[in-house]
C-alpha cells in the first residue's frame, strides 16, 4: 500500500499535483481543508489536502446495472469517473477496511503534529511574556530604556520610533546615565525637541497688513480658532483686526463668526466667490490683520481642494494654517496634511487637545510632516484655551501623562505675548 498526501493553496492545485505526482490513474481517497496554522491564520491563508494512490483499487460505487461493460477496462472507468467528478472523494465505505485504519491513523497523527506545534508557538510567547514581565529573562534593552520605551508605548507611539529614541540616547549616553529612567526620559525629550520645528505666533509688522487663512476638515474647530486669535490680538495686542468668512455652506458657522466679530466690534466679510474675495480683501486694507475662516474640506475631495486654492489665490493669503484634531490617528493626520499641501499651507495648528487621551499620535505626525507648528488649543473658551507651540512642552506630552504631569500648570490656558520685538 503507498497513500500520499498533497497539499496546496486550492483543491485544484493540489489534484494537480496528484496528478503530475502519482498519474492519471491515482484514486483520490480523500480531501478536506485543513488548518494553515497561527502565521497562516494571520495572513488569511487557505490551505487543501488530498490523500491518493496509485495502489489502491477503489470499488465502484455505482449500481451494477450502470457499471461500465467488461469491454472497459477498470483503469479507463476510473478515468471516465474522474472526468465527470473531479472534486469528488471515496467515502471510508469504498476503501479496504485494513487500509482505512491506515489511512485514519496518518491523518489523526498529522493533526496531532499541527495542534502540538501550534500549542508550542504559544506556549513559547507566554513564557517570553512572563519571563519579561517578571524579570527572568534579560530585556533586548537595558532596565531603564526598555522602561522608557514601554512608557512611550502605553503614550500611543508608535514601536518604530520608540525604538529609534531610545536607540539614539543608548547611542550617544554614557552607561551609567542609562541606569535612571527620569533622565533618559529627559534624554528622549531633548532629542524629540530637536525635531519639533515652531513658528511663533503671527506677526504683524507695522506698516503691512497681513492675511491669515486656516483650513481644514470639517468639525477641527476652526471658527472658535479664528474667534480666540483675533480675540487676543484686538483686545491683548491692540492690533486693527477685520474677519473674512468662505464657509457659506453653514449658515450657523457664519452666525456663529458673526456674533463674536459684533462682542469684540470688529469688521466682517462673508464671501462666496473669487470677485466677492478680491472685493472683501480691498474693503479690509488699512487693518493690520485679516483672519480668514473657510469652509471644511475633505482631504479626498479634489474638486472642493481646487476651489478653495482658488480662494486663497484671490486672497493673496500671507499664511495658511491648517487645523487638524489632535485626537485623530497619526496616519489620519499625516494623510490629511499631505492632501492639504496642495493649497499652499504654511504651518499646522492642532486643536482639541483637552479632548486627547494621550498625544503619542502627534509625534508620528511632527516626524513625518515638514510643515511647523503655530498654535495649540485645549478648550472652548475665548479668547483662552489657546496657545503659541513650544517645543518643550509639546515634546513631554507626546512622551505621555506621566511626564506630562510635570509641566508647570500657569503654561496652559496661556496666551503667549505675541509682541513684535
Amino acid at each position: 500500500m503507498n497513500i500520499k498526501t498533497f497539499r496546496a493553496r486550492s483543491l485544484q492545485e493540489a489534484l494537480d499535483l496528484v496528478r503530475r505526482d502519482l498519474g492519471p490513474d491515482a484514486a483520490i481517497l480523500h480531501t478536506r481543508e485543513v488548518s494553515p496554522g497561527i502565521v497562516g491564520r494571520m495572513l488569511r491563508l487557505r490551505q487543501f489536502e488530498v490523500a491518493a494512490s496509485a495502489s489502491v483499487n477503489v470499488p465502484s460505487r455505482l449500481p451494477e446495472r450502470m457499471r461500465p461493460n467488461a469491454s472497459k477496462t477498470d483503469s479507463s472507468w476510473k478515468r471516465d469517473f474522474r472526468a465527470a467528478h473531479p472534486f469528488s472523494s471515496m467515502p471510508s465505505t469504498a476503501i479496504p477496511a485494513h487500509l482505512d485504519c491506515d489511512y485514519r491513523a496518518k491523518f489523526r497523527d498529522d493533526f496531532k503534529h499541527q495542534v502540538q506545534d501550534q500549542l508550542d508557538q504559544l506556549t513559547s510567547l507566554v513564557e517570553d511574556l512572563c519571563q519579561r514581565k517578571a524579570g527572568g529573562q534579560p530585556h533586548e534593552l537595558p532596565e531603564a530604556l526598555f522602561q522608557v520605551f514601554t512608557d512611550m508605548i502605553e503614550a500611543d507611539v508608535d514601536e518604530e520610533t520608540a525604538r529609534d529614541l531610545v536607540e539614539r540616547v543608548r547611542v550617544k549616553a554614557r552607561p551609567t546615565d542609562l541606569v535612571d529612567p527620569v533622565l533618559v526620559m529627559s534624554r528622549v525629550a531633548s532629542l524629540l525637541e530637536e525635531e519639533i520645528h515652531v513658528t511663533g505666533p503671527v506677526m504683524t509688522p507695522p506698516g503691512k497688513r497681513q492675511i491669515v487663512a486656516l483650513v481644514g476638515p470639517t468639525g477641527v474647530g476652526k471658527t472658535t480658532t479664528i474667534a480666540k486669535l483675533a480675540a487676543n490680538y484686538r483686545l491683548r495686542e491692540k492690533k486693527r483686526v477685520g474677519l473674512i468668512t468662505v464657509d457659506t455652506y453653514r449658515i450657523a458657522a457664519v452666525e456663529q463668526l458673526r456674533t463674536y466679530a459684533d462682542i469684540i466690534d470688529l469688521p466682517m466679510e462673508v464671501v462666496a466667490t473669487p470677485r466677492e474675495m478680491r472685493e472683501a480683501v480691498a474693503r479690509l486694507a488699512d487693518l493690520d490683520l485679516v483672519l480668514m475662516d473657510t469652509a471644511g474640506r475633505s482631504p479626498r475631495d479634489e474638486v472642493k481642494i481646487q476651489e478653495l486654492k482658488s480662494m486663497l489665490g484671490e486672497a493673496h493669503a500671507d499664511e495658511v494654517h491648517l487645523v487638524l484634531s489632535s485626537t485623530a490617528g497619526t496616519r489620519n493626520l499625516t494623510a490629511t496634511a499631505e492632501q492639504f499641501q496642495e493649497v499652499g499651507t504654511t504651518a499646522l495648528l492642532l486643536t482639541k487637545l483637552d479632548e486627547a487621551t494621550s498625544f503619542g499620535n502627534l509625534l508620528g505626525l511632527v516626524r513625518q510632516c515638514p510643515l511647523p507648528l503655530s498654535y495649540l488649543t485645549d478648550g472652548q473658551n475665548v479668547p483662552d484655551d489657546i496657545e503659541v507651540a513650544q517645543p518643550r512642552p509639546l515634546a513631554q506630552m507626546m512622551l505621555g501623562k506621566r511626564v506630562m504631569d510635570g509641566i508647570s500648570g500657569s503654561h496652559r490656558h496661556r496666551f503667549v505675548d505675541q509682541s513684535n520685538s
